[in-house]
């Protein structure tokens, strides 16, 4: 790499760690592998044959389900690196497309490589106009985000010719594809919930205009993308572009394993991101505001948030990974705080409640001693408040953004020889077996 280093080896065994079950005596060693920075890991791959039993680890928070050199986090730290660079310099200094070129192939373009890789996005762009009648078979009423499942597992029903997982070009061919289509997809799914006609991509705008312009043009008026809300644009594509192995990371590489096409697996991690746990913490940040209501109630619900006997919780504040703070909202702030300041919004009621209600907990040692500090989620719903998104898009966006992250996550899985289908075991607590009982004597 061209910066740092990426010299363990994979699967290079470093020591071992001896378990003893003190009811028989038996020991067993296992292998300690160490990865190039972070936590080592146990390995286990080989305990069930040994010893019979299995771990038991729910929802996966104390296990390696893979090993990837895409993305890094250490979250008492408050640390976020992609491919060994971290995401205040490339939010700040790179476009998305930059970044997309990172994650799919390990380095950061030189120009000649970033015109050619941004070339191939934008004339990706275009759906089959076939879809536009698939668009039509939704009530106009549905969330968007159903739109989004259904139309991107349909699309192998319209892109044969890369859904070979084999075949090296066609899963290129795709990744393009998916990266391409997600902003039109996106775009025309806010769109028909309107009742708007659907806006065609233009080759001549960047990645985060032609969304905008897609979004919010109408074709009876001339629409001027607003740079300032462009690069906020950009710059948040950028920051939640790839998280490790989150929920739908896992979701996209777990429906990959069994050989499923690349479309029909950012189908599913599409369909996990719609959680309210993982997706929609943005959403809720905006619909604890409106709970709120006024910057005169903040104190009340201050003292009901350091309340452990009251539900009521601050959105938006803390992270179940960051101990620390959210590398990637300091860059989220700063972009919150410019498009306030371009539209003028700062005095509406909402965003000033928000904004207070920052102040107020920043200035709070008990929020930090507890290191509850604004999140990510908390300036992006604002931001995409101010710019006219309603909430139920919200999740969308995150979608379309994360979608790179996916795509080479996915690849990462693929194109490895040792890739096996993931098939995670349980803790049975049903009953043994019983006697059947004929139904006439039940």
């Amino acid at each position: 790499m061209t910066n740092g280093s990426a010299t363990a080896a994979k699967g290079a065994v470093s020591q071992t760690v001896t378990l003893t079950d003190n009811a028989t005596g038996k020991s067993w060693e296992l292998p300690v592998i160490k990865g190039t920075t972070g936590p080592d890991v146990v390995d286990i791959r080989k305990y069930y044959g040994e010893t019979g039993m299995f771990t038991y680890d729910p929802g996966f928070t104390s296990t390696a389900s893979c090993d990837s050199s895409i993305t890094f986090i250490d979250g008492d730290e408050g640390v976020l690196m992609h491919r060994g660079y971290k995401i205040e310099d490339l939010a700040s200094k790179c476009t998305f497309m930059e970044v997309c070129y990172l994650l799919l192939h390990g380095e950061l373009p030189t120009a000649e490589q970033l015109a050619k890789f941004d070339h191939d996005i934008t004339y990706h762009t275009m759906l089959h106009e076939q879809m536009v009648n698939f668009y039509r078979g939704f009530r106009r009423d549905s969330h968007p985000m159903a739109i989004m499942v259904g139309v991107v597992g349909a699309l192998s029903a319209f892109y044969h010719d890369s859904t070979d997982i084999t075949d090296p070009y066609q899963r290129m061919v795709a990744q393009h594809r998916l990266i391409a289509k997600m902003p039109t997809i996106a775009a025309w799914a806010y769109k028909y919930s309107i009742g708007q006609p659907f806006m065609y991509p233009r080759n001549d705008l960047n990645y985060a205009e032609n969304f905008l312009q897609m979004t919010f043009a109408v074709p009876a008026e001339d629409y001027k993308v607003n740079p300032v809300l462009a690069r906020a644009m950009d710059r948040i594509f950028i920051l939640h572009a790839d998280h490790e192995q989150n929920a739908s990371t896992s979701t996209v590489r777990i429906a990959g394993s069994s050989g499923a096409n690349p479309f029909a697996c950012i189908a599913a991690g599409i369909a996990s991101l719609w959680g309210p746990a993982h997706g929609g913490a943005n959403e809720a940040v905006l619909q604890m505001l409106q709970e709120i209501g006024h910057k005169d109630r903040i104190p009340e619900f201050i003292k009901r948030a350091k309340d452990k006997d009251d539900p009521f919780r601050l959105m938006g504040f803390g992270h179940r990974v960051y101990k620390n703070y959210d590398p990637r909202a300091k860059v989220m702030q700063q972009s919150c705080h410019e498009v306030l300041d371009e539209l003028g919004k700062r005095d509406e009621p909402l965003l000033a409640l928000a904004m207070e209600l920052e102040r107020i907990a920043l200035e709070d040692d008990y929020f930090a001693e507890k290191k509850l500090f604004p999140n990510v989620d908390f300036y992006s719903g604002i931001i995409l408040q101010a710019m006219g998104f309603p909430t139920s898009m919200f999740t969308v966006l995150f979608a379309l953004a994360r979608t790179v992250g996916w795509v080479a996550q996915w690849t990462e899985m693929i194109e490895d020889p040792g890739h096996r289908i993931s098939r995670p075991r349980q803790l049975y607590t049903g009953y043994t077996e019983r006697e059947f009982v004929p139904i006439d004597r039940r």
